[in-house]
């Protein structure tokens, strides 16, 4: 029987977060490892098959479809089950997903794995593995440290998808140094995928039975908290509709029509861009202790879409890729404080159905657009999914402003309350 994997304390993790933190943490960076270098290969690999971008974009849709029904799935079963359990489930779906794509060469069959399996092609998470570790987060720390912990899970997952879109271009260099064809080095890596399916396997193995749902917990996956979710859910889509246009796949066949870049050149941008996104996470921690979750990620993705819609007027690859850089500044210090927000606005009990009930749509939604870009950059090389996606993204942020001002999280009412009996009294 496998056994699990027994680490020791992390000092990246927030002081009072427990162990079993610092085993979500790392595997999510092994899973983030996979997904960075999938991201970049997949349309590559999908090129050396004869897909045209039509089909590319069809593959992309069908992982991002198939993880919103896994994820619906999980979000109907998650209260009543084991969470351990769900986590293993899915790193063994993970693993036959790595054989799938390395032995399936056809489209119509690497379309059902696609569909049934865990690639992801963008550079965040959108898996089935998500919306469980979001819930499991806030248990493992104390509310005042919660956005902190999310801030590193954020950075963990960005920095080591760097990492791995920077490992891209060893399928070119050890096919010309070894003369077995791309194909046959490319189908290597998804393997690699799969054996980094057994470590999360066995890294879930070391969770601890407190992540386990309460005896006591209430039997509807959502109660109180029902309106703000469904709120959520419907913005949120808006904006992975904006992001399924620019999945890391589909910015990669971008930029190789384009500007005719190579794939290691497109793992190098991608290494940097993510790099970006790592550190930035950090930043916003301190952002969001000084002006709120909301206001903070707000005001941090409305000039990163900016930049996105700016990229492809840029004539040459420098110049986009500065956007690009400029844009990863910035576009992801939304994700832990926004993680952070859903948690803390709902009650302890009904988290695992938010993560999961807000997770949903936008895996619709952005399994939905990237058939779309496929479509758009087959008839255009200029970047038309960019332009859209940054100006729907740009239209979520206002709108979530504007719907949620007045929702404040617990540590923040907290705080104002401190602040407002330091004031003096009014004469």
């Amino acid at each position: 029987m496998a056994r699990s994997l027994r680490l020791p304390r992390w000092p990246l993790l927030p002081s009072e977060a427990t162990s079993d933190a610092a085993v979500l943490l790392r595997a999510r960076g092994v899973r983030a490892f996979g997904d960075g270098f999938v991201s970049v290969l997949l349309p590559l690999h999908l090129t050396t098959l004869g897909f045209n971008g039509f089909q590319i974009g069809a593959v992309a849709t069908a992982t991002l479809l198939g993880s919103a029904v896994l994820t619906l799935i999980v979000g109907l079963v998650a209260y009543r089950l084991g969470r351990q359990l769900l986590l293993l489930r899915a790193s063994l779906l993970m693993i036959a997903t790595g054989i799938g794509f390395a032995f399936v060469h056809d489209f119509w069959p690497l379309l059902v794995v696609a569909f049934v399996g865990t690639l992801n092609p963008s550079s965040g998470d959108v898996s089935v593995f998500l919306p469980t570790e979001q819930a499991l987060l806030p248990q493992t720390v104390s509310d005042r440290q919660r956005t902190a912990l999310f801030a590193r899970y954020s950075l963990v997952g960005s920095l080591v998808a760097a990492a791995g879109a920077l490992t891209s271009g060893l399928p070119e260099l050890v096919a010309h140094e070894t003369g077995l064809s791309l194909t046959t080095t490319l189908d290597g890596m998804f393997i690699l995928y799969a054996l980094l399916g057994v470590v999360a396997f066995l890294l879930y193995r070391g969770l601890s039975p407190a992540i386990e749902p309460d005896v006591k917990t209430a039997a509807a996956p959502l109660t109180t908290s029902r309106g703000i979710v469904i709120k959520l859910a419907a913005l949120f889509s808006l904006d992975s509709f904006g992001s399924g246009l620019v999945v890391q796949s589909l910015l990669a066949l971008w930029l190789f029509q384009r500007f005719e870049v190579s794939v290691a050149t497109v793992g190098a941008i991608f290494f940097w861009t993510g790099t970006l996104s790592a550190f930035s996470a950090l930043a916003a921690v301190r952002i969001a202790g000084r002006i709120g979750l909301l206001k903070t990620a707000v005001f941090t993705h409305l000039p990163a879409n900016l930049f996105l819609v700016l990229t492809p007027f840029m004539p040459t690859v420098e110049l986009a890729v500065a956007c690009l850089l400029l844009r990863s500044a910035l576009s992801q210090m939304d994700v832990p404080v926004r993680n952070s927000y859903v948690m803390a606005v709902v009650s302890p009990a009904e988290r695992p159905a938010a993560a999961s009930v807000t997770a949903v749509p936008k895996s619709l939604a952005s399994a939905l657009s990237p058939l779309l870009s496929g479509w758009l950059l087959a008839l255009s090389p200029f970047g038309w999914p960019l332009v859209i996606a940054g100006a729907l993204k740009g239209v979520y942020d206002v709108l979530l402003l504007l719907m949620f001002k007045s929702v404040r999280p617990p540590e923040e009412v907290e705080r104002h309350d401190q602040a407002t009996r330091r004031l003096p009294p009014a004469r």
